[in-house]
């Protein structure tokens, strides 16, 4: 390998792409909101635990913060309207529910809404908050999960591919298009 044509670049975020979600929080109606996120990922399966990076500046940061509980809501190329307007509007300004026509929903072990229209919806307590500079990341525990029953299998598994799911990379997002092997598919006997 040529280590030449590689060209040294400042210090970034180039993990790409990453998920695009909407993180709906609030603890009654008239304080709900959806913040479009792209930082977020697991970081833990037993017990399973994720986590969502968000500037202190944003208005969900602070009702995150003093709720301890937000849904992760999974978003597709039907939702892609309302991913971009929930991440570039503030709720300190708008309802996003009422505005994008989003049905928040009731759920199971947290007192934020799940976003009826998504395919899945992660309910998250908050274990930790650990500021980072530009972002504050907010550590939770899965307390639950909702799955829409039009996408789960005979075998009763998820089918992600079948919601069209939509990813982020450099400001632009994307769908995903095709599968390309499987978990150990390189070491599986013929």
């Amino acid at each position: 390998m040529d280590t030449n044509s590689k060209k040294i670049w400042k210090p970034g975020t180039m993990v790409y792409p990453v998920p695009a979600v909407m993180v709906s929080c609030g603890d009654e109606p008239a304080n709900y909101n959806i913040i479009t996120i792209a930082w977020t990922g697991t970081i833990c399966s037993e017990p399973a635990m994720t986590y969502v990076s968000i500037r202190p500046s944003r208005h969900s940061h602070e009702i995150i913060k003093r709720t301890g509980e937000f849904v992760i809501n999974l978003t597709t190329k039907k939702l892609l309207f309302a991913v971009d307007f929930c991440g570039v509007k503030s709720g300190r300004d708008i309802n996003k529910f009422q505005k994008m026509k989003l049905t928040p929903g009731q759920a199971a072990n947290v007192t934020a809404p799940i976003i009826v229209e998504s395919p899945l919806n992660i309910e998250c307590q908050v274990t930790e908050i650990k500021a980072l500079g530009s972002h504050d990341m907010f550590m939770a525990k899965v307390v639950g999960v909702q799955a829409d029953s039009k996408y789960i299998n005979k075998n009763g598994a998820f089918n992600l591919a079948k919601t069209d799911p939509i990813c982020y990379s450099h400001g632009k997002y994307y769908n995903l298009r095709r599968e390309l092997g499987f978990y150990g598919y390189s070491v599986k006997k013929r």
